[in-house]
C-alpha cells in the first residue's frame, strides 16, 4: 500500500493511473481480491451487451489505487479502445470544483456564504417566480434574496427551465430546451456572465429556500467567481485549483491536438444497446471545435478519472494533497456536510457543494457520512471518509437507460470485507 500511495502521489494522477492499471487489493486494503473480481464481470457484462460503449473504474483507499480498470471502447466507430487517461465530459460534475472556488473565496474574506447574490451580479437585485394559476401562469416577486449559500446547495429554486411552466421563456432567452437538456453552453458566443445576466430577467421556479431545486445554481456562482476574482472562470480554476493539484487533464475546452483523447458521446436506445449520439448539444458537443468562450461552472468541464479522483482526494484530507493547499480543514468539511436540511430526500442532504448520505440505508450500501454526486453523461463519483475510499466512474451515455453508476458503489462497497465502521 505505501508504494502504491507514493506512487501516485510522485509520479502524478496519469501515470499512477497506468502503473496501476491491474491494481488490486493487498491483504491490508480490507477489499476481498475476488469479490473485487465482480466489478470486473459487471462492468464487462454492460460493454458485452452492448449497453455501455466503454468505461473507466477508478477506486482509492488512503489516496492509493485498489481497483482500477479501461474497458471498451472510447470511439467505437473510430477503433479507439478506452484507456486510464481517455477524456471524459463531466457535466455537473464540474459544480464541485466550482463550488471549492467559491469556499477559497469565502475563506479569503472576499465573498461570504450568506451574501446576496445580487452584491455580485446586480441582475438578481429583484428576482421573480412563475407559480400555476387560474389563468396558466402567474409570476410573482421572490420573497427574499437569494443568498451564495441556496446556490450552493441548489435551494434557490432555480431549475434548467424545461418545465412547461417556463420552458417557453427560456426559450425564446436561449437557454432552457434551447441549450440542450437545459445545461449545455459550449456553444455559446458570450461569456457565462452575459448569460447568466439574461437568466436573471426570468422566472425561477419555486422560492428561495423552500425545496431543492436542481438546475443553473453553479453557472450563477461560476459569474460569481469571475466578479469576485477579477478572472475568467477557466483562469481562476486552472491557477488556483487544477494546476496546484496536477490535474493537468482538466479544462474547459480541450485543445486540437488532443481530440483523439476524448470519449465519444453515445446514448441509449430503445432496445437497451448504444447507438452514437448527434453532433451538438445534445450529443457530442462543442468541446474541442466552437466558440471557446463559456465557461460553465455547472456543466462545462472536462476531465479524467484519475484527475477527479485526485481532486476528491484532496477534499477527502480536508483541503490538500501531497503539500499542496487549497481549502482549510473546516471548509472543505462544510462542503460536505449537509446544509439543506431535508429539503433534498429522507436520508440524504446536500452541502455546499456535494450530495450527503446522511442515515445508512438512505443511499444503498454507503456509509453515513458519505458524499458525491455524478454527471449528465452518466460519470458517477463516490467519497467514503469513514473507509477512506473515494470511487469514481467514467462513461459518456446520454441519455443513460442503464443501471451501471446505480450499481458501481454497491459493486465497490460489498468488496469491502474488513470494514473500519463495524
Amino acid at each position: 500500500m505505501r508504494r502504491a500511495r507514493r506512487a501516485f502521489s510522485v509520479l502524478g494522477a496519469a501515470a499512477a493511473m497506468a502503473a496501476a492499471a491491474n491494481a488490486q487489493a493487498t491483504p491490508r486494503s480490507g477489499f476481498s481480491a475476488a469479490r473485487l473480481a465482480r466489478i470486473d464481470s459487471a462492468i464487462q457484462r454492460y460493454v458485452d451487451s452492448q449497453q455501455v460503449a466503454g468505461v473507466v473504474a477508478l477506486v482509492l483507499k488512503d489516496g492509493a489505487p485498489v481497483y482500477q480498470r479501461a474497458v471498451g471502447w472510447a470511439d467505437r466507430e473510430a477503433g479507439r479502445r478506452m484507456t486510464p487517461d481517455a477524456v471524459f465530459r463531466i457535466a455537473s460534475q464540474s459544480k464541485a470544483i466550482t463550488s471549492t472556488a467559491v469556499m477559497m473565496l469565502a475563506e479569503e474574506g472576499r465573498l461570504g456564504i450568506d451574501d446576496a447574490v445580487s452584491r455580485y451580479i446586480p441582475a438578481f437585485a429583484k428576482t421573480r417566480v412563475a407559480v400555476q394559476a387560474d389563468s396558466g401562469r402567474a409570476i410573482v416577486p421572490a420573497r427574499r434574496a437569494i443568498t451564495i449559500r441556496d446556490l450552493l446547495t441548489h435551494t434557490a429554486g432555480i431549475s434548467y427551465g424545461v418545465e412547461s411552466l417556463v420552458a417557453p421563456l427560456y426559450e425564446a432567452a436561449a437557454l432552457g430546451p434551447k441549450a440542450g437538456y437545459g445545461w449545455y453552453t459550449a456553444d455559446k458566443n458570450e461569456p457565462i456572465c452575459t448569460t447568466i445576466e439574461r437568466l436573471a430577467t426570468l422566472p425561477f421556479v419555486a422560492q428561495p429556500g423552500e425545496r431543492f431545486v436542481y438546475g443553473y445554481n453553479t453557472d450563477i456562482l461560476g459569474c460569481v467567481v469571475e466578479r469576485v476574482s477579477g478572472k475568467a472562470l477557466d483562469v481562476f480554476i486552472r491557477e488556483r485549483i487544477t494546476a496546484p493539484l496536477k490535474m493537468k487533464d482538466t479544462q474547459f475546452f480541450l485543445p486540437a491536438e488532443q481530440r483523439a483523447r476524448l470519449t465519444a458521446v453515445y446514448a441509449s436506445a430503445s432496445d437497451g444497446r448504444f447507438v452514437r449520439a448527434p453532433d451538438g448539444p445534445r450529443g457530442q458537443g462543442d468541446y474541442v471545435d466552437g466558440p471557446r468562450m463559456s465557461f460553465s461552472g455547472g456543466a462545462g468541464l472536462l476531465s479524467t478519472a484519475a484527475d477527479y479522483a485526485r481532486f476528491l482526494e484532496t477534499i477527502r484530507r480536508g483541503g490538500a494533497l501531497d503539500g499542496v493547499r487549497i481549502l482549510s480543514p473546516r471548509g472543505a468539511q462544510l462542503m460536505h456536510t449537509n446544509m439543506a436540511g431535508a429539503l433534498h430526500g429522507d436520508g440524504l442532504g446536500f452541502g455546499l457543494g456535494f450530495e450527503t448520505t446522511d442515515r445508512f440505508g438512505a443511499n444503498g450500501f454507503s456509509t453515513e457520512g458519505s458524499y458525491g454526486w455524478g454527471g449528465a453523461y452518466g460519470t458517477f463519483y463516490r467519497v467514503d471518509p469513514t473507509e477512506g475510499l473515494v470511487m469514481v466512474l467514467m462513461q459518456q451515455l446520454m441519455p443513460d437507460a442503464t443501471t451501471l453508476k446505480v450499481r458501481f458503489p454497491t459493486l465497490v462497497m460489498q468488496a469491502l470485507v474488513e470494514p473500519r465502521r463495524k
